[in-house]
């Protein structure tokens, strides 16, 4: 009966410190949250606006670091730009949870990169019409002009 007793103990142990010793989840090669992007080439998220031009709106997919994530609910988080530039991201499907875990991670997202604009840029059908003593002097921060509605992101690096 002792040794039935210390056999059941000693797995019981066994179990307990291997759950112990198990670390945090790593964020694997390859995965996905919301829709796993596809369909379209990657550019670096370096060239996003060389890429947009002119263009207010542009569906594309980009690569690029996540240096922060701001709200891991709805997936919130900012993009390394390149030139001290960011962007600003966030799922369209408000469901999607990003771990904190992914910043610093090199990621793949696809959705719609879409520009800030004002009507200070003498672009009076951007929806902004700033009047009164604010006109003309209301500026778009020059570091956050993209931001980027997210269908699908995967881990790539």
């Amino acid at each position: 009966m002792r040794m039935i007793k210390s056999a059941v103990f000693l797995i019981c142990f066994l179990c307990g410190m291997n759950s112990i010793a198990q670390k945090k989840a790593v964020l694997p090669h390859g995965m996905v949250f919301g829709d796993k992007p596809k369909g379209i080439a990657p550019v670096p998220a370096t060239k996003i606006e060389t890429l947009m031009g002119r263009k207010i709106r542009q569906t594309t997919a980009i690569r690029g670091t996540v240096l922060t994530v701001t709200k891991e609910k709805g997936g919130w988080f900012m993009m390394d730009a390149g030139a001290g530039k960011t962007i600003e991201a966030h799922f369209a499907n408000y469901n999607v949870t990003l771990p904190k875990a992914i910043t610093g991670r090199t990621v793949i997202i696809e959705g719609v990169a879409q520009r800030q604009l004002i009507a200070d840029d003498l672009q009076h059908f951007a929806g902004d019409t700033v009047t009164g003593s604010k006109q003309h002097k209301v500026k778009v921060n020059p570091k956050q002009r993209i931001t980027f509605e997210v269908r699908g992101l995967m881990v790539d690096k």
